[in-house]
């Protein structure tokens, strides 16, 4: 049976139509490859999705097919998801998560009375906040990654940070715009970056600065520990664990898919690790099967 709130856009028009016939409505996007098992695993789970939202909007597109859309959103991989309220993008998910993807519907398809909602999706935000916020002892929130940021402050808080040796973990605001503008309200501090140490924001780069200058730095951060200790601690996780551009659900590059399709097919148990998120591990930009 089609549904009405499940479609799909070939064209950039008709993906901004999609948009604005949407209004406030939410409506997702998933950037698809039809080559991609785990993107029509996906189109499952948003099938699922629209029975149930039947006030949002789902629409797949074929992201090599429409590539000035897939570049003005910098869609790198598939799937994607992005989510729009009135024409701007809300959130963000990269990957198949089909968890992940309900919840955040669920959030974002807040319907009822005006007020009611405000008040739900205020608290839903601040509980999500807080989680981000201790999701590791030291987090820092900036625009891009600490391996590419995006804005010179960005950009010397993490050189900063690398230069005293401080072991942190790292959020991208331009991925979420819901937690760049919520951040600002729930922690009080209009600007970015900003940085927490076991749940407590310590300030912005003027205040690191200070810290650094004073040697307080080294006391409020929890110190990094040795790549050898960390590749053992990741090693011994499993088995065999491997090395590679994204995860199992969703390969950044051919060798990772590759390499994903022969372990798959020998039954072998095995965990992943994405060195995309973290610079550390520079493996010759291949990846690499290791056995504890």
């Amino acid at each position: 049976m089609k549904m009405a709130n499940l479609v799909e856009a070939t064209t950039q028009q008709q993906f901004e139509d999609f948009l604005s016939k949407a209004g406030k409505c939410l409506t997702v996007v998933h950037f698809q490859a039809s080559w991609a098992p785990q993107c029509a695993q996906m189109n499952g789970v948003m099938a699922e999705l629209a029975k149930e939202h039947t006030h949002t909007t789902f629409v797949k597109l074929e992201a090599e097919a429409v590539p000035e859309v897939s570049e003005k959103y910098e869609i790198a991989s598939v799937p994607t998801f992005l989510f729009f309220k009135a024409g701007e993008k809300v959130d963000r998910l990269d990957g198949a998560h089909a968890p992940e993807l309900t919840k955040r519907v669920e959030r974002l398809a807040v319907t009822g009375s005006p007020g009611g909602a405000v008040e739900s999706s205020t608290t839903d935000l601040n509980q999500r906040l807080k989680k981000l916020i201790n999701a590791a002892p030291c987090m820092l929130f900036m625009k891009g990654s600490s391996q590419e940021p995006r804005c010179g402050f960005s950009r010397q808080m993490v050189a900063m940070l690398k230069e005293h040796n401080i072991q942190f973990s790292s959020f991208d605001i331009l991925s979420d715009e819901e937690v760049r503008q919520g951040l600002k309200t729930y922690s009080n501090w209009p600007t970015y970056p900003q940085l927490y140490v076991n749940g407590e924001l310590v300030g912005g780069l003027d205040i690191v600065k200070e810290l650094a200058e004073t040697g307080e730095l080294e006391n409020t951060c929890p110190k990094a520990v040795t790549l050898e200790h960390r590749l053992k601690k990741i090693i011994n996780q499993s088995p065999v664990m491997l090395f590679m551009k994204g995860n199992k659900e969703a390969a950044r590059c051919g060798f990772s898919r590759q390499t994903l399709e022969i372990l798959n097919g020998t039954g072998v148990d095995y965990d992943t690790f994405d060195i995309l998120q973290d610079e550390e591990f520079d493996l010759s930009g291949h990846c690499s099967v290791l056995t504890s």
